[in-house]
């Protein structure tokens, strides 16, 4: 008697991306089924603290809430920094993904792990999966999976180089033949550009920002190469930290990338070692190939041009960067050409 697909025993359900700024969830044969911001509301009543919205909702309540209300990023710099909040929220985000949990039993899943991250790190995420309601977990390193999901030839005798820059980490990594040649990861990302755009204004103009007004700074005006002039634009609102009132001021977008300059010349810095310690037969197929942006930070502008000139070689960004490490982690729990990129631990 054949199985419903969703109740195989033999192979993973799902694959989480599981990012400091959203989480991706892609689920076998399905395709991505859920895509929301990394963020859980808890409210407490009487002492008893309880899950009030995840996700969406929940990142709208960010910097608004009341004291008995706590809006949390449980991620940060790409690693569980709250295990029991992050179980809850992973726990909430795949009942999303199985429309309410109605096929009835322990998913096997698989989820996506910085090269950087420690075996007690790693062992946070297991567990919290685990806790969560996952029947197995396995692990797949992020540059791995982000270059399955952006088509690179991960499975030939050829080099690929990708940089994977998310929420709290910049993931640059050398693959050949499902595995990776070489690999360093960066403490910089979508919040350090966040947090570089909100201390500059600060510092310069007095006006304290909060997350949610840096971030859509940054993706409104947000550069990595000074523009023509002064640029585009834009009003920026806070308080005033001169005289305490609410306060709103223009804001250029040459200003802005001068904000940037440090974390942009991390990520640059990051791929540069990358490229020092990679092998000479592999660097000649770089040249061929080129870079390979993926992450939500692939799309902060011109900075693919930024490594261009600094590298001297073709940069692409992936098709849909926001989805790639997502798209690749379940491409490799469906596909068995990928199969030695899984790992338990």
């Amino acid at each position: 008697m054949k199985m419903p697909r969703f109740f195989s025993s033999t192979a993973c359900d799902m694959a989480i991306d599981l990012g400091t700024v959203n989480t991706v969830i892609h689920a076998r044969d399905r395709g991505i089924v859920l895509n929301e911001p990394s963020v859980i509301a808890i409210e407490t009543i009487r002492g008893i603290r309880k899950v009030k919205v995840v996700g969406n909702e929940a990142k709208l309540m960010m910097g608004k809430t009341p004291a008995n209300i706590q809006a949390i990023r449980p991620l940060r710099d790409g690693v569980i920094a709250d295990i029991d909040v992050a179980e809850q929220m992973i726990k909430h985000f795949v009942e999303k993904a199985q429309d309410g949990g109605r096929f009835g039993r322990r998913y096997d899943v698989v989820i996506c792990v910085p090269t950087g991250s420690t075996m007690v790190e790693r062992r946070a995420l297991r567990d919290a999966a685990s806790n969560a309601g996952a029947a197995r977990v396995q692990l797949i390193e992020e540059p791995m999976a982000a270059a399955i999901g952006a088509g690179l030839p991960v499975t030939e005798p050829r080099g690929a180089m990708v940089v994977d820059i998310g929420g709290g980490t910049t993931e640059v990594a050398v693959l050949s033949l499902n595995g990776i040649a070489y690999s360093n990861s960066a403490r910089v990302g979508g919040d350090k550009l966040d947090d570089a755009i909100a201390s500059h204004i600060r510092r310069v103009h007095n006006l304290m920002i909060g997350e949610a007004t840096a971030e859509r700074v940054k993706c409104a005006i947000g550069c990595a190469t000074p523009p023509d002039g002064e640029g585009e634009r834009i009003i920026v609102k806070g308080r005033d930290l001169v005289n305490g009132r609410p306060a709103e001021m223009t804001i250029s977008e040459a200003e802005i990338c001068d904000a940037l300059s440090e974390p942009v010349g991390q990520i640059v810095m990051a791929v540069m070692t990358a490229l020092e310690q990679t092998a000479p037969e592999l660097s000649s197929d770089i040249i061929d190939e080129g870079i390979t942006l993926t992450g939500g930070g692939a799309l902060l502008r011109r900075l693919d041009e930024a490594l261009s000139e600094a590298t001297g070689l073709p940069v692409r960004i992936a098709d849909t960067p926001l989805m790639c490490v997502a798209m690749g982690a379940g491409k490799a729990l469906e596909d068995r050409a990928y199969e030695g990129v899984l790992t338990m631990s």
